[in-house]
C-alpha cells in the first residue's frame, strides 16, 4: 500500500465530516454566530471533539493532524468559492436575511424562522443603543449572524459608540 494512501483517506474523511456538520447545522437551524449562547458554544466545542477520531481514524500523528487540516482548508476554499460566485448556493448554504421588527412592531413569524426569542432581540436593540423594540425602525438578522437596528435616533445621525480604553504610555 503506498504511503500517500493512508493521507489521503484522512482527507477524505475529514472533507465529509466538513459536509456532513454543514448540512446538519443548516437542517437543524443555525444559530448566527453573533448570537451564540454559552450551550451553542458548548455544542460546537463537543461536536469538534466528537467528529475528531472520525476524521483521522487510528493516525494520530502530527502529519495525520495537518492533512485533516489541509482537506478542511481545502473544502473551506471550495465552499467560499461557490458561495461568491453562486447566488442559489449562497442562500441555501447560509440562508437569507430575516427581518425582524417593522417600526417597531415584532414578526412573530420573523422570531420563529430566526429561532430567537422577544429577550434575545431586545438585547440587541439596547446593544445598539435603543431603548425598546417599539423605538426600533427595522430590525434585521443579516446572513452574516448581525443583526442591524435601525431607528428614528439613527436617522438624527445619533451615534452610539463604545468609548475606547485609554493607553497611558507612562512607565
Amino acid at each position: 500500500m503506498p504511503v500517500i494512501y493512508p493521507y489521503l483517506i484522512i482527507c477524505l474523511r475529514s472533507v465529509a465530516i466538513y459536509l456532513f456538520i454543514v448540512i446538519a447545522i443548516r437542517l437543524f437551524g443555525k444559530k448566527e454566530l453573533s448570537l451564540l449562547s454559552i450551550t451553542d458554544l458548548v455544542f460546537i466545542l463537543l461536536i469538534s471533539n466528537s467528529v475528531q477520531n472520525a476524521m483521522v481514524g487510528q493516525d494520530t500523528s502530527l502529519m495525520g493532524g495537518i492533512v485533516a487540516a489541509l482537506g478542511l482548508f481545502i473544502c473551506n476554499a471550495i465552499f467560499r468559492y461557490f458561495l461568491l460566485r453562486s447566488k442559489k448556493f449562497s442562500e441555501a448554504m447560509e440562508g437569507e436575511k430575516i427581518v425582524l421588527v417593522v417600526d417597531g412592531k415584532l414578526l412573530k413569524k420573523g422570531l420563529a424562522q430566526a429561532k430567537m426569542n422577544k429577550e434575545e432581540v431586545e438585547m440587541v436593540v439596547r446593544e445598539h443603543g435603543v431603548q425598546e423594540i417599539e423605538d426600533a425602525n427595522l430590525v434585521v438578522l443579516e446572513v452574516d449572524g448581525n443583526v442591524s437596528v435601525l431607528s428614528d435616533d439613527y436617522n438624527k445621525k445619533t451615534i452610539h459608540r463604545r468609548k475606547k480604553p485609554q493607553i497611558s504610555h507612562n512607565p
